[in-house]
């Protein structure tokens, strides 16, 4: 693939997911305060992908950033397992799994954690694609604002066995200052763990990809009042 169709292809993903967060509702604007007390202009919530259509194109998302990486050489082709973290990572790497065996000729197993150690039946801490010695491990996630659920979600899977976590992919970067810097989450957490995070899209593409898009009737889909309080929210806190 070469340098200008590799872009373009980067760029009808960014169009289309955006399109798919407005559409699906899972992009709202108005004013919302987050986990870390901050007052945001605009909330991502993948909860709003609440049915098999829904979650399967969520997936097909997923599958096509991780074929594009794995094009790349930032993830390596031969990844064994697709793990999500309990809960909203669970539907993650399902439909994650399945666009990529169904679509990409990927065949991976899918992985995902407990709350609680379960002690009758089948037992254990894992379900899905157990994990061994020598296995590569891909994190799929949704939004990364602290990186909290990375950093109590690795410790879990290094303590099942001696795997390789190659990456995680997450669906939006929302690209802030976790507050001990002047860098972001992600810049953190590829620091910590030394792997790398991808997104299909950040924030700053998702407002440059609405800001040219209309409605059915013509109209701009992001108004100047929600692009004027995005940007002073990034000014302030984006990394």
């Amino acid at each position: 693939m070469n340098k200008d169709s590799s872009t373009n292809s980067s760029n009808d993903l960014q169009q289309g997911f955006t399109r798919f967060l407005l559409e699906s509702g899972a992009l709202k604007f108005g004013d919302f305060t987050l986990k870390s007390g901050r007052r945001s202009p605009y909330f991502i919530n993948a909860g709003a992908f609440n049915d098999g259509p829904g979650i399967a194109l969520l997936g097909e998302f997923y599958a096509r950033t991780i074929v594009q990486a794995v094009r790349a050489g930032t993830l390596p082709p031969d990844i064994d397992t697709v793990f999500g973290p309990a809960y909203k990572g669970i539907p993650l790497a399902v439909s994650t799994a399945i666009a990529l065996g169904g679509a990409h000729d990927m065949n991976l197993g899918y992985t995902f954690d407990r709350k609680e150690v379960k002690d009758h039946g089948d037992g254990g801490l894992m379900v899905g694609t157990q994990l061994h010695d020598g296995m590569r491990v891909l994190l799929v996630d949704d939004v990364m604002t602290a990186g909290t659920a990375v950093r109590q979600v690795v410790p879990k899977i290094l303590s099942q066995a001696k795997v390789e976590i190659v990456g995680l992919v997450l669906s939006v970067d929302r690209m802030e200052k976790t507050g001990q810097g002047s860098g972001s989450a992600v810049e953190s957490i590829m620091e910590e763990f030394h792997f790398p995070v991808l997104s299909i899209v950040n924030v700053y593409q998702i407002f440059q990809a609405a800001g040219t898009m209309k409605d059915d009737r013509g109209r701009p889909l992001l108004d100047d009042r929600v692009a004027s309080a995005a940007k002073d929210y990034l000014a302030r806190y984006g990394a």
